[in-house]
């Protein structure tokens, strides 16, 4: 089970997903940027898939710049990955299973021991 992440390219800080601004949403193709930064990119189609040292991310491209995307990690190393690079161009990251914008500055209090949490409980109540 993957944890999901949106990556948000927008001129306005976002502090809660309810709040955000349209207007002020800005397009880009994220795909082109990412393989500035990756090169361990697998493609099939529209589907990529970043793998690395106990990580992988997996996302798909789409054909025109988008002020928003979802990213499928596996390995808390995946989240780091992203965090790098969207320090570099100001994006922002939802975190889908916490509900809230992470904060890219304190990467430690992220959401992934809450994934994981989330995970066991989910696997156990399939198991029950």
């Amino acid at each position: 089970m993957s944890w999901d992440i949106v990556i948000f390219n927008s001129k306005q800080k976002i502090k809660a997903i309810e709040e955000i601004d349209e207007e002020l949403l800005i397009p880009v193709d994220f795909g082109i940027v990412l393989e500035k930064h990756f090169t361990n990119i697998t493609a099939s189609e529209n589907h990529r898939e970043i793998k690395g040292e106990g990580y992988v991310i997996d996302y798909f491209v789409d054909s025109e710049p988008v002020s928003n995307k979802v990213f499928n990690l596996y390995g808390e190393a995946a989240l780091f990955e992203l965090i790098s690079v969207a320090k570099i161009y100001r994006w922002q990251i939802f975190d889908t299973g916490k509900g809230e914008m992470l904060d890219l500055e304190h990467p430690e209090k992220n959401g992934y021991s809450n994934f994981q949490s989330y995970l066991q409980q989910i696997l156990k109540n399939t198991n029950d």
